[in-house]
């Protein structure tokens, strides 16, 4: 890894309706000249959920140009090579990935579903407020990451423990 370089991350989630643009947004702004972020689902909603869209323009990130696409357009010749590919869901995590060119560094940091939560407009809101807090925390926390400087099994190690932190669906109890 090299610090004159941007890097493309690509974050996957099953609908790529929800959590999967709201990783995009922030990571394209908060990465901005380090990384370039895009989203895409194994099984596309068509449609991006217009709560991830208004928790994003309440959090002052982009909201225009997003749409649900199928993750094959990833795996397509001439798609943008990736160097960092995230699961953001449970589901997505166990599907079989197409084959990504370039060999990229994969992690998992799933984050409860806040497009899955039943109940009033106020509970749906704090659900998705809050699914934008957990991601928002791991990719600060992957934008730190000194990439030029760290050798690749560090570097796995860290996006392990970016996936394990607060709010992480993968967390089993008693283990840390």
């Amino acid at each position: 890894m090299t610090a004159d370089r941007i890097y493309n991350v690509l974050f996957l989630c099953t609908g790529n309706s929800a959590r999967s643009i709201l990783a995009e947004s922030i990571l394209n702004i908060e990465g901005r000249g380090r990384f370039k972020a895009y989203s895409a689902g194994s099984q596309p909603k068509g449609e991006v959920n217009p709560l991830a869209l208004k928790e994003l323009a309440a959090l002052g990130y982009p909201t225009e140009g997003f749409r649900s696409k199928s993750w094959d357009e990833f795996a397509e010749p001439g798609a943008p090579e990736m160097d960092f590919i995230f699961t953001v869901c449970d589901s997505a995590a166990g599907e079989a990935c197409p084959v990504w060119i370039g060999h990229p560094m994969t992690a998992h940091w799933g984050v409860e579903d806040p497009a899955s939560v039943d109940g009033s407009d106020v509970e749906k809101g704090r659900a998705f407020a809050q699914a934008a807090r957990f991601l928002k925390n791991r990719i600060m926390a992957f934008v730190s990451l000194p990439l030029a400087s760290i050798d690749k099994l560090a570097l796995e190690a860290h996006l392990r423990q970016i996936g394990a932190m607060d709010g992480s669906t993968s967390r089993k109890p008693g283990v840390a």
